[in-house]
């Protein structure tokens, strides 16, 4: 196990155009036994930021260190660092049981027994025991992921580093191996960097989010923050599903202004905001509130243009009644029943609207979040019994 630092790291490809920043500055302290998911859009930068530490890439300026010792001299196989590639990258001609000894009888001088001993543990712990001898070919997408993860566990590493792990197997396999590979963390408690696209797994999986966008680091946090406190319009849209509803506001005096509503601001927001008159308004669908017209304040009458059953919950898509029939998405019961060309009136409760300035994207002013609220243990009193 090991801590694991970027400072100012950065990474400049040549290009027909000049030079291309993949990486620009990334300041990130990784801590020992931590689970840190890197996200972000395609192109942002992350796999570049796991080929830097892994070796496979060297940083243009900036310091990489394991532990508080630079390691950019250092080659791949003297980091003590195991990789686990998107595409497995296993030897299609050698059995299970040589794919993850392959690499600890090339690096250590264990013994063919002992080397055996670690597999067939590691095997087990994967529940792939019984696919020791059988070749990657024979293997469903899960087993082989499975595989790729038992070769890295074999070395026992300091860091772990996986690049979209899970995006070839399907969507009730890649649910069942996040819980995996939770486990597996926390029991083994190896300092990881989990590089994906999918804000799902970034939420699901991480003690802490880093995301990235354009190379640049945008928000680190743990997923409630990342969540509920996003640092820029870019974070609050990026980080859940359905996505943040977004609408163009100005401030007069109060009162923010948009094409569609005229939404009453209390005193204690608008000192929030302060100087700021071109803004955006964010509110997660969840936080709609759906009901029938009543006039309150900040009520506003929309028309149900689609709804979207998934089971636990509807998603629904509306537009404003007055307005240019833009839509906004707002999520309900699973239970509760809208359908198309209904009217009905939303409401945006001010606790839960977030507020950012329109030209830097940055937050003015974030919904209030309280901590979470800890479930007790169960005891084990005759009453609980």
């Amino acid at each position: 196990m090991a801590s694991l630092s970027l400072v100012d790291a950065t990474k400049e490809f040549d290009g027909d155009g000049g030079g291309i920043v993949a990486v620009d500055h990334l300041d990130l302290d990784i801590q020992d036994g931590e689970f840190l998911v890197l996200v972000g859009p395609s192109g942002c930068g992350k796999s570049t930021t796991l080929r830097m530490v892994a070796g496979l890439e060297s940083p243009t300026s900036g310091e990489i260190a394991i532990d508080e010792e630079v390691i950019h001299d250092q080659t791949p196989q003297e980091r003590d660092i195991a990789m686990v590639f998107q595409s497995y990258a296993l030897y299609p001609h050698m059995t299970v049981r040589r794919n993850m000894a392959f690499g600890l009888e090339e690096s250590t001088d264990q013994s063919a027994d002992e080397i055996d001993e670690r597999v067939t543990e590691v095997a087990e712990t994967l529940d792939i025991g019984e696919l020791l001898d059988r070749k990657p070919g024979a293997l469903s997408g899960g087993q082989q992921q499975r595989v790729a993860l038992g070769r890295a566990i074999v070395r026992d590493p300091k860091v772990f580093l996986l690049d979209e792990p899970l995006s070839n197997l399907d969507a009730k396999l890649r649910a069942e191996m996040r819980t995996e590979l939770q486990r597996l963390q926390e029991e083994l408690g190896v300092t990881t960097v989990y590089v994906t696209h999918d804000q799902t797994e970034a939420m699901t999986m991480s003690d802490r989010i880093a995301i990235l966008d354009g190379g640049k680091l945008q928000q680190v946090g743990t997923p409630m923050q990342c969540y509920h406190e996003p640092a820029n319009l870019f974070v609050a849209g990026f980080i859940g599903e359905p996505s943040m509803n977004f609408f163009d506001v100005s401030l007069d005096g109060r009162t923010l202004v948009s094409e569609e509503f005229e939404y009453t601001l209390s005193e204690e927001t608008v000192t929030e905001v302060e100087a700021s008159t071109d803004l955006v308004l964010g509110i997660r669908p969840e936080d709609v509130e759906i009901a029938a017209e009543s006039g309150e304040e900040n009520q506003f009458r929309a028309v149900v243009d689609v709804v979207e059953p998934h089971g636990n919950e509807n998603a629904v898509h509306l537009h404003f009644a007055e307005g240019d029939g833009r839509t906004f998405t707002v999520t309900i019961g699973g239970m509760r029943r809208l359908d198309g060309g209904q009217t009905v009136g939303v409401r945006f409760p001010e606790n839960a609207i977030h507020l950012f300035d329109a030209e830097t994207g940055e937050t003015v002013r974030n919904r209030v979040f309280e901590e979470v609220e800890q479930v007790e243990q169960l005891g084990t009193s005759s009453a609980a019994r």
